[in-house]
């Protein structure tokens, strides 16, 4: 049944490379299950209803990619993507962490519309290289910026707006240790290094005081029954894009849209390469099957409580060791819903020692620079503005509004006005309306 299920021997693989691949992608990524939650708690949302929603939506997730594709790929609720949703349409814009997961629910569905009519390929080309780059970059800088101004390394000052702060308190130390830790692991390509930080911060937590009078780490327990999902499970106000409806509420749709599109075609594409996922001509044929899984996914986790899932490039991991078909995805998704039993423990993971990965998740992401065009004056500033808007305004809009806008008309002067596509000049026209009328 296994054979014919995921076609083993025709791609090479057995029952056993299958299962250490996708554990191995799940140590690589099991990080999710306690930074996930301490991003969203900054929303409002509970977290220890966040960690069940968590592990129950990348399940899912994981298990519709292998069902639709037979592809090795892992989803669960996506990095950046849960800091925009906390930091930006929350605390920074004011809506209820209700109205955020309905906007990330309507944002699934037009995901899936895209998806099967064949649209968002031509969305894709819309938006120039450089300014893909500028969202990527400047959304980890964003991710980083805001992990280290949680724990106090980054503080506010009235003279300079930014400042350092206690580089050498107790927190500030475990989280450069963490971070250290990280590159290390990372650079000797060891798997599960984010998670591994995570379990050694955490440990070390357990014996350095709080400053509150206990230690950084407290542990309640080790086994117990999978939190509820009640507070969180329907509770989005579905309708709410069309009862407040506005141009700020189009923004941010557009923007998770974007980031939900343009993350998870990067995440399948680089993991493509990796293995037989891409046919004579260099694409996916079943790109489009992959992105329908990823809709999906994310409007039935918004439905349970999360912000938007998506493909998880740490899929990677478990690819170079042997996972080739969709049984890997499968034993992540199991292994998941097998760490509910212990969410004890990964309630106990804090704040310092989550703050490490959000860091370094923005180093990773940092590394699309590589693909800009420096002798390209239109790409290179657009990208610039753009990677410096994002997180120096807390906005992903702006930065891509601001970026796009100076990227055409740098372009248009160039004399290049027929190398720019239609939907593009569609799209920046829409942010110079939005900026004249705000």
């Amino acid at each position: 049944m296994i054979e014919k299920l995921f076609k083993l021997s025709e791609n090479n693989t057995t029952i056993s490379k299958e299962l250490i691949a996708g554990l191995t992608t799940f140590a690589a990524m099991a990080y999710i299950l306690a930074v996930n939650p301490n991003i969203l708690e900054v929303a409002g949302l509970p977290k220890d209803s966040l960690i069940t929603v968590t592990a129950v939506a990348a399940a899912i997730g994981c298990f519709l990619i292998a069902a639709l594709t037979n592809y090795p790929i892992a989803l669960a609720p996506g990095m950046g993507t849960n800091a925009y949703f906390a930091f930006v349409i929350v605390l920074g814009m004011g809506l209820s962490w209700q109205a955020a997961l309905s906007l990330t629910f309507w944002n699934g569905i037009l995901f899936l519309i895209l998806s099967v009519t064949g649209l968002r390929s031509k969305i894709a080309e819309a938006l120039p290289n450089g300014i893909k780059i500028g969202i990527q970059t400047g959304i980890g800088f964003f991710i980083a910026f805001i992990g280290l101004k949680n724990v106090g390394i980054v503080m506010n000052d009235e003279a300079t707006l930014v400042t350092v702060g206690d580089i050498t308190s107790p927190t500030s130390i475990l989280v450069l240790v963490g971070i250290i830790a990280i590159s290390v692991l990372t650079f000797w390509r060891i798997p599960g290094a984010i998670l591994l930080a995570i379990i050694g911060v955490t440990l070390i937590g357990l014996v350095v005081p709080n400053g509150e009078g206990g230690m950084i780490t407290q542990f309640t327990g080790f086994v117990s029954a999978p939190p509820s999902m009640e507070p969180t499970f329907a509770k989005l106000d579905l309708f709410y894009p069309f009862t407040h409806f506005s141009m700020e509420t189009l923004s941010v749709l557009i923007t998770l849209l974007m980031l939900d599109l343009f993350d998870s075609l990067g995440t399948l594409i680089g993991l493509g390469r990796r293995t037989n996922m891409m046919n004579a001509k260099g694409k996916m044929p079943k790109m489009g099957k992959a992105l329908t899984a990823d809709a999906i996914a994310t409007s039935t986790g918004a439905f349970l409580g999360t912000s938007t899932t998506t493909s998880y490039v740490e899929s990677a991991a478990g690819i170079e060791s042997g996972g080739r078909t969709g049984l890997t995805a499968v034993t992540v998704g199991a292994c998941f819903l097998l760490a509910l039993f212990f969410a004890p423990i990964i309630g106990a993971v804090p704040a310092v020692a989550t703050t490490p990965a959000l860091v370094m998740v923005g180093v990773f992401m940092a590394q699309g620079l590589r693909d800009l065009d420096f002798d390209n004056m239109a790409e290179m500033t657009g990208s610039v503005i753009t990677m410096l808007m994002i997180p120096l305004t807390f906005s992903i809009t702006e930065g891509i509004g601001l970026g796009l806008v100076i990227w055409l008309f740098i372009t248009l002067c160039g004399g290049k006005y027929k190398q720019v596509p239609i939907l593009t000049y569609v799209v920046a026209l829409l942010f110079i309306l939005y900026y004249a009328t705000r």
